[in-house]
């Protein structure tokens, strides 16, 4: 009997520990497997990865050459914190990071040194009262400055260091010689650790924030021309003409919205960064910024149109097939402007051809409308059509969000200085891009100087 328990607990412990296994293997393969999907989404992970390994093997030096360790002492662990601390992916945000941190650190420090020089000068006694006396008054408001939109969206990190760097040094309790030591080194280091990160950072495979934020722009705006392009056709698809298809292409508008936040934090980044690649000047961040908010501006509409879209509504026919051809002009030429506005944006290109593509939507806008006050309003009771009524109402205010957006991007293109169409490849033009009529307006750009 006891053979056999033991055989039975034998067989438990087997099948434990072969359980415990296996989930370690399928964890295994499971971190394999999301190591690698990181890796193919944004290879830039990788590299800064190794940047930042490089950085900080460059900075360990300090404590394997005797001259810089003898200067520096254990205060060359400093230079190692601040390299951690600020290398971040983008040249923007190292920068913005390191900045803050070096210059945080020199006012503080100067701060601390002139607060702990005052409580020594007033006596033993009341030094430990003047002391917490500063260390209230200083914590206290550079914390309340943290509120401040503006300081928060620049600056928290350096305030952040501003607090901790001034406390260690009024507080440190030495004499004022040792005092300036501390703050000598602990400037040092953390200039040296902030130019480390930085010139490894710019000088290896640099990250722009800029190019991020043109790239997340000029997607978001793709998305829009995209849905739009297939919009008209399917709303307005007759009785009988086959389901409507909701291709996923139609949905993609629906995350534009989403990224307000990290259009804001990439601008923040790029406003630190140098004029690089095609943008010889500083990027123009705000005007971005205007064109992303104009985007979901857009966006807001296109959601309320593809309501209609996802019900599957019909109109009748002798309605509908009024009103398609010229619905479906408004929808298809907007989006084709809004494609060429992308790809002028990742081109860094000045648009040529979505003025005309606008002026075709107007034209469309404005016969459509004849149409509802000659026509469809006399023949047609009103309940009948005002389905219809509401999606050409919400056309027409997208049509509109267009011409402003492109408005915005020859603004842009005229800030960053876009290169001209003349000086690029000719590509093959659509029949659909034949000249505007006599009397039509195009947003045009020419010499750096916008035309409306």
């Amino acid at each position: 009997m006891e053979i056999q328990d033991n055989e039975v607990h034998s067989s438990l412990w087997c099948g434990w520990i072969r359980a415990l296994l296996e989930r370690f293997n399928a964890n295994i393969v499971e971190f394999a497997r999301e190591t690698k999907n990181l890796g193919q989404e944004d290879p830039r992970r990788i590299i800064h990865s190794l940047k930042v390994g490089l950085a900080i093997t460059l900075i360990s030096l300090f404590y394997y050459f005797e001259p810089l360790y003898d200067g520096f002492g254990v205060s060359a662990m400093w230079a190692v914190m601040t390299v951690v601390s600020v290398f971040e992916l983008s040249v923007g945000a190292t920068l913005s990071r390191g900045v803050n941190r070096a210059v945080a650190t020199f006012l503080s420090a100067t701060l601390a040194f002139g607060a702990h020089h005052l409580a020594v000068l007033s006596g033993e006694e009341s030094e430990p009262v003047f002391i917490g006396l500063f260390v209230f008054l200083i914590a206290g408001m550079v914390t309340f400055a943290r509120f401040f939109p503006r300081m928060k969206e620049r600056y928290d990190y350096g305030l952040l260091i501003f607090i901790l760097t001034f406390c260690l040094i009024s507080v440190s309790g030495y004499r004022d010689d040792e005092v300036l030591d501390m703050v000598y080194s602990r400037i040092s280091t953390i200039v040296i650790g902030g130019l480390t990160a930085v010139i490894v950072c710019v000088g290896i495979c640099p990250v722009w924030a800029g190019d991020d934020l043109s790239k997340l722009v000029a997607a978001n705006i793709e998305k829009l021309g995209v849905f739009l392009e297939g919009f008209g056709v399917e709303v307005f698809r007759l009785s009988g003409e086959g389901e409507s298809r909701k291709a996923a292409s139609l949905q993609g508008f629906e995350s534009i919205i989403d990224t307000i936040t990290e259009e804001e934090s990439l601008a923040n980044f790029a406003r630190w960064e140098p004029g690089h690649g095609p943008f010889r000047i500083r990027l123009p961040w705000k005007q971005y910024l205007k064109i992303g908010s104009l985007t979901r501006e857009c966006d807001c509409r296109i959601e309320s149109l593809n309501g209609y879209l996802s019900y599957g509504i019909q109109t009748p026919p002798e309605i509908g097939g009024k009103i398609q051809e010229l619905s479906t002009k408004m929808s298809t030429e907007s989006g084709k402007a809004l494609k060429e506005l992308d790809l002028a944006i990742r081109t860094t290109t000045a648009p040529s051809s979505a003025g005309i593509y606008i002026i075709k939507s107007k034209n469309a806008t404005e016969n459509i409308k004849s149409l509802f006050n000659s026509t469809l309003s006399k023949d047609t009771p009103p309940q009948e059509i005002v389905l219809a009524t509401t999606v050409i109402s919400l056309l027409v205010d997208v049509v509109s969000c267009t011409e402003k957006i492109a408005e915005s991007v020859y603004v842009l293109a005229s800030h960053a200085r876009f290169k001209s169409e003349e000086h690029q490849p000719e590509r093959p033009k659509s029949p659909d891009e034949e000249a505007p009529k006599q009397g039509d307006s195009i947003i045009s750009i020419s010499h750096q100087v916008i035309t409306v």
